[in-house]
Parts: C-alpha cells; structure tokens; sequence
C-alpha cells in the first residue's frame, strides 16, 4: 500500500520530467531573479529586523484565517474528489486551531537565536592573520512539496530567519491554500520594509514550474523535496541544483525482551496512532521473541480497537486474541510508508535480526527501541543508521519543534551537510572571513 502523490513534479516511476516550455523556464527564471534580489537584502537584515517581520506574518495569517480556512475548505473538496489518501489530506486541512499554532510557531521562531554572524571557529595565525569561519545565508532556497500548507508558512519563516529568499512549490492539492498564505506572507513583509520576493511560489506553472525550478542551477541555491517517495526521488534524479534529501519516514518500533509491556505499549500506540500521515509514524512493529507472548496479544487488541490494519508474519498471528484480524504480511508491507492505518509487525528472533530487518528496509529516518537491557540500547544506537534513535521513547518525537529547533524545513535522511530535522542552522553555510594588516603571501 502506498500513499497517494497527486502532484509529483514528473511522470513517476522511471520516466524523467518533462522539459518545461521556454515561457515557464523564463518565468521561473524572472521569479528566482526576484529572489535572489530579495535574498540580498534579507542577509543585510538585522535579527531585530527578521523578528519583527515573524511576528508580523503570525498576526498577518491568524488575521486571515476566514480567507485562508475558505480556501483550504475548496482544496479539501477537490482533493476529497480526487480520491487522496485519508493521511494526504489530514496533512491538507487548515483549521483556526492549526492556522494558530502555525502562526505561533513563528513567533517561536522569533524567540530563537539567529544562526546568521555565529562565529562557528576562529583563530590568529603565527603570522598575524585573523581567521573566523562564520554562518551565512544560503541566498535562495526552494521547497516542493505537495498537500501541506502548514509547511508553505514553516518553510518561509525559517527562509526568513536564517537570511534566506523561499521560492515555494506546494502542489495543486493545496494551490487555493498557498495562493492566499503567500499574499498574506508577502504583505507582512513589505509591512516591516523587508520585500515581498523574499516569499514567492511556482505554483502557478503547475508541474513545468517544478522541473524549471529543479533545474534552475546559480539561481537557487538549496531544493529540499518534501513529501511521498516518488516525489523525493524525483527531484533527486532530475534536479540539477544541491538537494537535501528528506522526509521519507518507514519507522520502526522494536520491543525488546527485557521490555516492560506497560511501558512499550503506550509508546507504540503513541508511535502509530497518534497522528498517522506523517513521516515519524511507525509503520513496523518487530518483537523480540522471549517478549511476544507478554506483549503481543494486549497489543494487537489495542491497535485493533484503535482502527489499526495489521500486517503480520505467521508467528504474529499465532498470538492474536480471538476477534484479532491479522493480514499476513509481504515484503511490500515491510518496505511501505503507510501513513494510515497500518502496521506491518513481525516476531524476530533476537535483537541481530530486528536489526538486520531495519536495515533493510528502513528509509533511514527514526527508529525506536524499548528495552531495560543497557548493552541492548547501546547496541541499537551503535549499530543503526538512521537520523533518529529512540530508545524508551516514541518515533513522534523526531520534529524541529519536540526537539527545540523551532518549525523545520523537513528531516533530512541523507548524511551531506544535513541530518534529522531541519532548523535554522541548517538553512545556512559558512563563509571565512580573514583580516590581516597588509599581509602578503610570501
């Protein structure tokens, strides 16, 4: 089972984007022109300056929340006839409550240090130069996404704190939502003297604005691809500008055998089913064997009466309660980001084989065991790959915000530059800047 991705900038599988037309790589052009213009100004502002201009888009946006829940309502109803996954469009929705805790993420954002001017390391050489490796801006960063209008406002508040223009690409599910949260955004800009460029999308240019915008190379300066697999991977293979990989979350959570079931069953149930169409929800359960009579079958009742689907191998359904449906799994089931009502379980043998099951199928992005076994723990975080080890500790917890960054950009999978949720230093580079007193190089 795979979810729906109803804007994937190409074609999908193995076939590659389609050239956009000479109008909509023009058009794009003029946009990220735009931007980088606007990103000049933005890395001469003052944090006094980029705070001001958050608390303006909190206001800007909570004051527009009719407009903005109007529109959301249109998006909601095309995507409903489209036929979008319960996760997709859970992800979708705008309510006053939401578009509230959106615009106080801003204002935390606010709240935080600005990474821009942080020395990183320095030093005066023998010779009297004096050397400071310091954080900028990155200049242009943009963002295709599908289907979440709360990351159009994540991704330009965090742009904005950390110096940097957004051009935005938030997919047609969700183009009646973004129209507006852009308009909104922009105005609060120019509110505080900061440019309206410094928020714009290719929305407008429909899938063509999305290659033209992966391909628009010493225009932007970062793409980071936030969504489904296929839209990942397309804008992996296709982009010619630096990618951060991100986001595609195949979680898992494992119980060991020193478990304590009282303590693994609400983290699972927390893992799985407190928000299921995102990306640090568990899709796979995997229990130590010496732990499966003990925990397994209040389990499966718990997810059962939680209107989880079970996917289980034969040793799982061995131990289901009567009334208990487990559908045997495939190695699709092990290898699929549900984000529904899903999970894949399986009874392994020790912790060596719940590890080597991760290994093989995990997307690389938070994993969870729950044991009172020190060595086990400690093995688990040594030996797994992936952003994010939990131990004793729910998957839902991989997020900027859980972890004190303010929104995030997305959570990075990949190991270049980047790793786990996205905050504000991740947003930049370094420049080294050397002062010396007429030195030349002999």
């Amino acid at each position: 089972m795979t979810a729906v991705t109803p804007d994937a900038p190409a074609t999908g599988g193995g076939a590659r984007a389609q050239v956009p037309s000479d109008d909509v790589q023009d058009a794009v052009r003029v946009i990220a022109e735009r931007a980088r213009v606007a990103s000049r100004v933005l890395a001469r502002a003052t944090r006094a300056t980029k705070d001001a201009a958050l608390h303006e888009m909190a206001d800007a946006l909570v004051a527009a929340t009719p407009e903005v829940v109007a529109a959301n309502a249109v998006d909601l109803e095309r995507g409903q006839a489209a036929g979008i996954s319960a996760g997709l469009l859970d992800r979708l929705t705008l309510t006053p409550e939401r578009i509230r805790a959106i615009a106080d993420a801003l204002r935390e954002l606010a709240a935080l240090p600005d990474p821009v001017g942080e020395v990183v390391r320095g030093s005066t050489l023998p010779n009297g130069l004096r050397l400071r490796q310091v954080r900028v801006p990155m200049g242009v960063v943009g963002m295709i996404y599908e289907a979440r209008p709360n990351v159009t406002v994540d991704a330009a508040g965090l742009a904005l704190k950390s110096g940097n223009a957004a051009i935005l690409r938030g997919g047609s599910a969700a183009s009646g939502s973004n129209t507006v949260i852009v308009r909104v955004l922009g105005e609060a800009l120019e509110q505080v003297g900061l440019p309206a460029d410094a928020v714009q999308s290719v929305d407008g240019h429909g899938r063509a604005g999305a290659v033209a915008l992966m391909r628009a190379r010493g225009l932007v300066d970062l793409l980071v691809p936030r969504g489904g697999a296929d839209l990942i991977q397309t804008v992996v293979r296709e982009a010619t500008v630096p990618v951060v990989e991100t986001g595609v979350g195949n979680c898992h959570v494992y119980v060991d055998a020193s478990a304590d079931p009282e303590v693994a069953l609400p983290i699972l149930m927390n893992s799985k089913t407190q928000r299921v169409g995102v990306c640090n929800a568990a899709e796979t359960l995997l229990v130590h064997v010496d732990a499966a009579q003990r925990f397994l079958p209040a389990a499966l009742d718990a997810l059962q009466a939680a209107g989880v689907t079970v996917h289980g191998d034969a040793r799982t359904a061995e131990l289901a309660p009567d009334g208990v449906t487990v559908v045997p799994a495939t190695d699709e089931d092990w290898a699929t980001e549900y984000l529904s009502l899903d999970l894949a379980v399986r009874v392994v043998d020790d912790i060596e084989q719940a590890m080597e099951h991760i290994r093989t199928w995990s997307s690389g992005h938070t994993e969870a065991i729950v044991t009172r076994d020190l060595a086990a723990s400690e093995r688990f975080v040594a030996e797994l790959d992936s952003a994010a080890i939990m131990v004793n500790a729910s998957t839902r917890f991989t997020d900027g915000g859980q972890f004190g960054l303010g929104a995030e950009i997305g959570i990075s999978t990949q190991k270049m530059h980047a790793r786990g949720p996205m905050g504000l230093p991740e947003l930049t580079t370094t420049k080294w800047v050397v002062n010396g007193d007429g030195h030349v190089r002999a």
